[in-house]
C-alpha cells in the first residue's frame, strides 16, 4: 500500500483528533493512581474521548475490547484494561487513540505508580527522549531509517536496553496503522525521503532486559521473555508545508522538546 500524504486541511482535522488524544492522555496520567483497577482509567478515557466529539480508533479494533491499552511493568504494550489493580511502583503504559471527521490520532506514554524505582524512571525517561529525537531526526529531505537510527544511537548510548524488533512506529491518517513502518533502530540513509504532508506516529519500546517478547493468551498482551519492565512513549507527528515538523498529539505541538532539540516547529497549524 501506498504513502499517504495529507493536505494542509487534512493535517487540520488530524490535529483536533490528536489534540482530543493528548488531553486524553494528560488527564489519565493525573489520574494513575496506586490502588485503582485498570479499567477505571478506560472509563476516564472513554468518556473524555465522547466529550470532545471524538470515537475510540482501539475499541473494535480487530476485535480489541477496550478503549485503551493498559500495560504493567513487564506488560510492554497491548494490554487490555479490566480488573488488574495498579500496586505501589507498577510502570504503567498508557496507549491511546481517537478519531474525529475520520481522521486518527495516537499517541502512548508511561509513568509510575507511587514509589519511583531510579531504574524504572531513567527508563521511562531514555524511552521519551528517543522518541523526541526520533521525530527531530525526520525531518523534511532525510529518510525514513533517520529516525530508527536517532532512537537506537540515543538508547544505546544510555546504557543497555532491550529495543522491542516486532513492533514500532507508523503511518497514520484516514486508518490507524499506514505505510510507512517506522523501525526504532536501523542504519541512516535508507528508504523513502520524507517530505510535506507526510504523518507518522513514532512509538519506541524498550526494556531494562531483553528485547525479545512474547504475546500473552488474549492475543494482545505484548510482555518480554525475562520479564523485564518496559516502557512506551508515542506521539504523531507531521511534516508541512513550510518545511517544519508538527506534533499532532502534544499539547504545544512539540515546542518544548523539539526545541531543547533545536528544531522549529511550523506555525501553520495551532
Amino acid at each position: 500500500m501506498a504513502i499517504q500524504y495529507k493536505t494542509l486541511d487534512q493535517i487540520k482535522v488530524m490535529r483536533r483528533a490528536g489534540l482530543l488524544v493528548g488531553q486524553t492522555l494528560e488527564m489519565l496520567r493525573t489520574s494513575v493512581k496506586v490502588g485503582m483497577r485498570t479499567d477505571a482509567l478506560d472509563a476516564i478515557a472513554a468518556a473524555n474521548i465522547k466529550r470532545g466529539g471524538g470515537t475510540s480508533n482501539f475499541k473494535g479494533y480487530h476485535g480489541f475490547p477496550a478503549t485503551i491499552c493498559v500495560s504493567i511493568n513487564d506488560e510492554i504494550v497491548h494490554g487490555i484494561p479490566g480488573d488488574r489493580v495498579i500496586n505501589d511502583g507498577d510502570v504503567v503504559s498508557i496507549d491511546a487513540g481517537a478519531i474525529i471527521d475520520g481522521w486518527h490520532g495516537d499517541a502512548a506514554f508511561s509513568v509510575i505508580a507511587g514509589s519511583v524505582d531510579p531504574q524504572d524512571q531513567k527508563l521511562l525517561d531514555v524511552c521519551e527522549e528517543s522518541m523526541w529525537r526520533g521525530i527531530a531526526a525526520g525531518s523534511v529531505g532525510a529518510r525514513l531509517s533517520d529516525i530508527g537510527h536517532a532512537i537506537e544511537d540515543y538508547v544505546k548510548s544510555q546504557g543497555k536496553y532491550g529495543i522491542l524488533q516486532e513492533y514500532g512506529g507508523h503511518g497514520i491518517g484516514t486508518e490507524m496503522h499506514q505505510e510507512p513502518h517506522v523501525l526504532n533502530f536501523g542504519k541512516r540513509g535508507h528508504g523513502p525521503e520524507l517530505t510535506p504532508g507526510l504523518v507518522l506516529a513514532i512509538e519506541p519500546m524498550i526494556t531494562r532486559g531483553t528485547h525479545k517478547t512474547k504475546v500473552l493468551a488474549d492475543d494482545w498482551t505484548v510482555v518480554s521473555t525475562d520479564k523485564s519492565r518496559g516502557a512506551h512513549f508515542e506521539n504523531s507527528y507531521c511534516l508541512l508545508p513550510d518545511g517544519k515538523p508538527f506534533v499532532l498529539t502534544a499539547i504545544d505541538g512539540g515546542r518544548e522538546r523539539l526545541g531543547s532539540l533545536g528544531v522549529e516547529i511550523s506555525d501553520l497549524i495551532q
